[in-house]
């Protein structure tokens, strides 16, 4: 009943302020204009503004899509750079391996200064109009000029290997004289004995030498024997591979022992007069497969060989 009548009051305040502002406005019909008037404009701007926030909500989102979108494309492009700088590095990486390799070719084959040359940059030339090239066509051509970057290692692998191959076989093939500065006195075949018995077949060259002077390596090899024989006195033997041995006798002393690894022009003995000898020279021997030839067919453009004269056998 408390609430019924409150809500009874409140009608009739309600009602009494009605008319009360009926009257004031029939006595001031001006002023209650003036106040409509205000009232409806202030409903306008603030309809207006309820419009205008909600449009500049709806830029304010739109450029912030915008932005993301922007963000989004540019990652996209800094991840394709990435990986085309990525790929530019492999490739400069082969380069570089490429060049080193072409430059070691370049020596082990001997071929002349300039000839070729891999640090010098490549003349390139043309004429037309140019164009954007599309990142598709970019990541093809890289493609293939990785192809051909590997096929190119692979043939430069293979030539090196070959021209190894050669090199060693040169090193390891007696070649050069076993003393330096010196000339022959006895050659190979057969001649009269020394000792005055008669002839005999020499298995060797004799080369001139002084006591102590350094005896060398023919030809890269290891030493197969090193010690005394009947009749060639402190001799030292190297294998060389492929079937070639040699020897070098009458020594005074020995400095390299079976095992060792010698390279050609390397010091394995010192020349002397021991075993079976008239004096201080240096024999020299060399063995193909098993049997003794004539050294003269690999040593045969020497200075020694040439001062030496026509030889024997």
């Amino acid at each position: 009943m408390i609430e019924i009548s409150n809500l009874h009051d409140t009608r009739q305040r309600a009602i009494a302020q009605a008319q009360q502002l009926r009257r004031w406005a029939r006595r001031r019909p001006w002023a209650a204009l003036a106040l409509l008037l205000g009232a409806g404009m202030l409903c306008g701007a603030a309809a207006r503004s309820a419009i205008g926030m909600a449009q500049v909500e709806a830029l304010q989102t739109a450029d912030a899509e915008r932005r993301a979108e922007l963000d989004r494309v540019r990652r996209d492009a800094q991840r394709d750079v990435n990986a085309l700088a990525a790929r530019l590095a492999e490739l400069q990486a082969q380069a570089n391996r490429l060049n080193a390799l072409g430059t070691r070719l370049t020596r082990a084959g001997q071929l002349q200064d300039g000839e070729f040359d891999f640090e010098k940059p490549v003349g390139q030339g043309g004429g037309g109009i140019t164009r954007d090239m599309p990142p598709a066509e970019l990541r093809a051509r890289l493609a293939a000029l990785e192809g051909e970057y590997r096929l190119a290692g692979t043939q430069l692998s293979v030539l090196e290997t070959l021209l190894f191959n050669r090199a060693l076989d040169r090193s390891t093939t007696p070649s050069r004289e076993p003393i330096a500065g010196s000339f022959v006195t006895s050659g190979f075949g057969g001649r009269a004995d020394p000792f005055g018995g008669g002839s005999q077949f020499h298995k060797g060259i004799d080369f001139q030498a002084s006591i102590g002077d350094p005896v060398l390596a023919v030809a890269d090899g290891v030493v197969s024997y090193a010690g005394t024989r009947s009749g060639y006195g402190n001799t030292v033997e190297i294998d060389h591979g492929n079937g070639y041995v040699t020897r070098y006798a009458h020594n005074s002393r020995l400095v390299r022992q079976v095992g060792d690894l010698v390279r050609a022009g390397q010091e394995i003995a010192k020349a002397g007069s021991s075993g079976r000898s008239t004096g201080a020279h240096v024999h020299f021997e060399l063995w193909q497969d098993g049997v003794v030839v004539n050294p003269r067919k690999f040593l045969g453009h020497n200075n020694a060989l040439a001062r030496h004269g026509p030889g024997r056998g």
